[in-house]
């Protein structure tokens, strides 16, 4: 990318159910003057949408096939995303950026990849992953390694988020719903692996299966505190609450195959 004055970039991220969605949401309802200074970042994926997603605007979908055949194009980085393919076109993106700032709200696969890609040198970052688990709480469980398999609760913990939102999408659940949950699970330690590369973590039990995102007018619980950290690192702050992560603060899993970058 150029030297040209350009807008940030700041990236959202955590594993699948982790809550962005929500909070990306959340930020455009009790903050709209803030939510209105972002572009968002939208990018190609070869998944099907969910309920109440719209083509164009969660999403650009299509098949599988079509996101492969953008490997042949250079403006695209296409990246490997759990089950999934998604495109990054580095010439919008580059577009939005000189109108001003921009937001990505997504996987961590793609967070890395808008860290990392060549193109995107001298980018304005902001890095935020959302954590289903704090750094105390990581310390507590590896402490008790022998009885508990970090990996393992960490799987199981994101297999129960995933299914209760699942079921609020969903009245009766495929087996391919079902497989598509436990691949998200069983991603979430490698994805949480990733979390040290970012500025900053925010821990947040209140993942995409939560009513205290909507249930009522205001919201409660981690959902109100999340959306407060988020707002204050967005000004520049950093609250209580707000993490670092070292990298060995997850022991490595060399069995598990990382995402790449395409």
């Amino acid at each position: 990318m150029t030297s040209e004055k350009t807008g940030r970039l700041v990236i959202l991220t955590g594993p699948s159910c982790a809550g962005k969605t929500p909070l990306f949401k959340a930020l455009g309802r009790f903050y709209p003057e803030l939510r209105g200074r972002f572009h968002k970042l939208v990018l190609v994926s070869s998944r099907a949408p969910r309920p109440g997603e719209l083509d164009g605007t969660d999403f650009y979908f299509r098949s599988r096939a079509q996101v492969e055949a953008l490997r042949a194009d250079n403006r695209y980085a296409v990246i490997e995303a759990r089950n999934d393919l998604q495109a990054l076109d580095v010439q919008e993106l580059a577009s939005l950026l000189r109108q001003g700032d921009v937001l990505f709200e997504g996987n961590p696969s793609v967070g890395r990849a808008l860290q990392t890609h060549p193109r995107l040198v001298g980018v304005n970052r902001l890095a935020i992953f959302l954590s289903p688990l704090s750094k105390e709480e990581i310390i507590y469980l590896r402490a008790a390694e022998g009885r508990v398999s970090l990996d393992e609760f960490l799987t199981d913990v994101m297999r129960r988020k995933l299914l209760r939102r699942t079921r609020r999408q969903k009245e009766n659940l495929s087996a391919e719903d079902l497989k598509d949950v436990e691949i998200r699970a069983s991603s979430a330690y490698r994805e949480l692996q990733q979390a040290w590369h970012f500025q900053y973590v925010i821990p947040n039990h209140d993942g995409e299966d939560s009513d205290n995102w909507d249930a009522f007018y205001y919201l409660i619980g981690d959902a109100r505190k999340t959306l407060e950290a988020f707002v204050a690192v967005l000004a520049g702050l950093v609250p209580p609450g707000v993490e670092k992560w070292e990298e060995d603060l997850l022991p490595s899993d060399s069995g598990r195959s990382a995402d790449r970058m395409v």
